[in-house]
């Protein structure tokens, strides 16, 4: 008898129930190469199974969509952070605002350096530096910075943070989806090896090719 295949994906894992299920379902309960009890859970198995993978593209899906949009407010909050801090060393160059005051954004040992700005994590740090230092400066008569001014950069970081939060929340639910998942595998690799090993027992007497044959209705792949 050749090596069965069993089923690598969970696509693959649902052919091989519904296959077993629909031969059963054509074939009188005597000739039945399984138990009842089998195929009953197995039918209680691809229900659960076909909606939790149906759940999971579902939020893949929506997860990817919107990471779409959130790739596109995060290049914009970084080129608004990026530009606003050149700006305000600019200013400092040409001495209209003190070199001391960027301690206030952070930035007093940046040595007119623009910070890396590459991670989600270090935008939302400088981002709320730099909008929380510009604020605090002009509440102190200092003269506002514009192009961009600090109420567009407050837009575009803000758009930034929302997008983040809620894609955190996208990956959250998408990982506890794929977990119950990871969960149902071992239940339906479980069914279908005792589907495919009772099977293989009820047709050991027939010839060689019409076992293989009667076998693979049943969903049995062999390599």
């Amino acid at each position: 008898m050749p090596y069965r295949k069993l089923p690598n994906t969970d696509n693959a894992r649902i052919r091989a129930l519904k296959s077993a299920i629909e031969k059963a379902a054509n074939t009188d309960f005597p000739e039945l190469s399984f138990s009842a009890d089998i195929l009953d859970e197995a039918k209680s198995l691809l229900t659960e199974f076909e909606q939790l993978s149906a759940r999971y593209r579902q939020l893949y899906d929506i997860q990817v969509n919107a990471g779409h949009s959130f790739a596109k407010t995060t290049q914009n909050a970084r080129i608004y952070i990026s530009h606003f801090i050149q700006v305000l060393y600019m200013c400092v160059v040409r001495s209209e605002i003190k070199e001391e005051q960027l301690d206030i954004y952070g930035l007093g040992d940046a040595r007119l350096v623009v910070p890396d700005l590459t991670s989600h994590e270090q935008l939302l740090e400088w981002g709320e530096k730099i909008i929380r230092g510009e604020y605090q400066r002009i509440s102190h008569s200092g003269v506002p910075i514009y192009n961009p001014s600090i109420a567009k950069v407050n837009v575009m970081f803000t758009l930034f943070k929302d997008g983040y939060q809620t894609q955190k929340l996208h990956q959250k639910a998408t990982a506890c989806v794929l977990q119950e998942i990871a969960t149902y595998r071992e239940k339906v690799d479980k069914i279908i090896l005792e589907i495919w090993e009772e099977v293989e027992k009820h047709n050991t007497g027939l010839p060689p090719e019409k076992q293989l044959a009667r076998n693979r209705e049943y969903g049995i792949v062999y390599y």
